[in-house]
């Protein structure tokens, strides 16, 4: 059977992100047309999807380390570094004795050369796994939003880094904060910077207005969960859905009215941190503890239904996908994903049985991740132990390439286990990979000769 990644082309470009309609449905006919050149703007690139769109790329990587373009010294945090126009952006903070803060860090995409950094104080408090702020920044015009841990709500200038606005959400909403704190990515839609928040009086997710940080909207009771929200197409609409701690929700982007909402199971603690995935009129959902959801968006209302529901018994006897963090990749035939211990599967998408499991990609351990990276013919991984790797994926299994190390694992993101981790999701522009740990941000051409 060919390679199911390879064979997806455009077949619509209408969703709105970043204020223009850039809906990708992917059918399984020929390779389509790749850029040349991409930005990475936002979590899992600039269209949210996770998918690489630029073509002039190695075919094989070198044994041993990865050449650096540059690295450069940053401090700890999960948040994923995030790309546009020469510029990467990323997220850390710096404790010392006398306070604590965040900071944003600008530097030039090429040579690394810091452009600006803006800081600001922020007191971690009653949160676990404090190494750092967790949602990536996301990029729009020339502005840059970032979502602290605490709830900081900062927008300032790409080009200079000077504050615009600085909202304390935490206290404006007075928000029931998670056990890890905030990590849900910013979302622009037209004026608006959309946010999971988890705040009291219907604040679960809020609307913005992007250029004063002024309320538009508030909508949902529910708890915040870790996931960040996609924007899609149902019905010609574009809907905003998001996996909170309670349910998966399809909301109006303009005024967070809810169009329709699925219940998820209850878990022991809420632990849904991946987002929902997107493909054609099908959206699946996939968490540590509940497992894998697929539901259909129903053709003819505002409305989902759901297709099946696979969940094992505990974190060991897993069925379907028990996503830690990361993603699937939804095709039209298959689900690919890493499962709670680090086990690679593919389940069929009709039913969600099991094709074929691989426990050879990553250590088998709890909470193990991969970043799984469609592009083109090709999947790219990047492991927790820092490791970057090309191979073919498809229903008869996992045919791994060439794999080499771009960053080396630190022990700040997972101080009680193993002896270190990369937990941040790369991003993938101008034909190079960033990377980041608690101690550097990274920088590898994967340009072809």
């Amino acid at each position: 059977m060919k390679n199911l990644i390879s064979q997806r082309t455009w077949q619509e470009e209408n969703r709105r992100i970043n204020g223009k309609y850039l809906s990708v449905v992917w059918l399984f006919c020929a390779l389509p047309a790749i850029s040349t050149a991409a930005d990475w703007s936002q979590w899992r690139g600039s269209l949210r999807d996770g998918i690489w769109r630029e073509d002039g790329l190695l075919t094989e990587l070198p044994v041993g380390q990865l050449p650096l373009l540059w690295d450069v010294e940053i401090d700890g945090g999960y948040a994923a570094p995030t790309v546009s126009n020469g510029r990467v952006f990323v997220f850390d903070r710096v404790v010392s004795q006398a306070k604590q803060s965040e900071r944003i860090h600008a530097f030039h995409s090429i040579s690394g050369q810091e452009l600006w950094k803006y800081r600001y104080e922020c007191d971690y408090k009653e949160v676990d796994h404090q190494a750092g702020p967790r949602a990536a920044i996301t990029i729009h015009d020339d502005r840059a939003y970032a979502l602290g841990t605490m709830g900081d709500l900062v927008c300032v200038n790409v080009q200079s880094g000077e504050l615009h606005w600085h909202k304390k959400l935490s206290q404006e909403f007075n928000i029931r904060m998670p056990m890890w704190g905030l990590s849900s990515a910013p979302l622009i839609f037209e004026n608006l910077v959309i946010l999971q928040i988890g705040g009291d009086d219907g604040a679960c997710l809020v609307g913005l207005d992007r250029l004063t940080g002024a309320l538009r909207w508030q909508s949902l009771n529910d708890n915040a969960s870790y996931s960040s929200p996609i924007l899609i197409r149902q019905l010609g609409r574009p809907v905003v859905v998001c996996w909170t701690g309670e349910r998966l929700v399809g909301l109006n982007p303009a005024t967070g009215h809810l169009y329709w909402h699925y219940r998820t199971p209850e878990t022991k603690w809420i632990r849904n941190a991946a987002s929902p995935v997107w493909f054609d009129d099908q959206l699946v959902i996939s968490g540590f503890f509940s497992g894998t959801m697929l539901f259909r968006l129903h053709p003819d209302k505002m409305d989902v239904d759901l297709l099946w529901h696979r969940q094992g018994s505990d974190e060991k006897h897993t069925d379907g996908i028990h996503s830690s963090i990361a993603e699937v990749v939804l095709t039209r035939d298959h689900i690919f994903g890493v499962d709670s211990h680090g086990e690679l599967r593919c389940l069929d998408v009709r039913t969600g049985d099991r094709v074929w499991e691989n426990e050879t990609v990553i250590p088998q351990q709890r909470w193990s991740t991969l970043r799984l990276i469609p592009q083109g013919e090709r999947l790219w991984i990047f492991t927790e132990q820092g490791e970057l790797a090309i191979g073919n994926i498809s229903s008869s299994g996992y045919v791994e390439s060439s794999r080499a190390q771009l960053i080396r694992p630190t022990k700040l993101q997972e101080p009680t286990r193993r002896q270190g981790v990369c937990w941040s999701h790369p991003a993938f522009a101008d034909r190079c990979v960033f990377a980041r740990n608690d101690e550097q941000l990274v920088c590898a051409s994967l340009a072809a000769p």
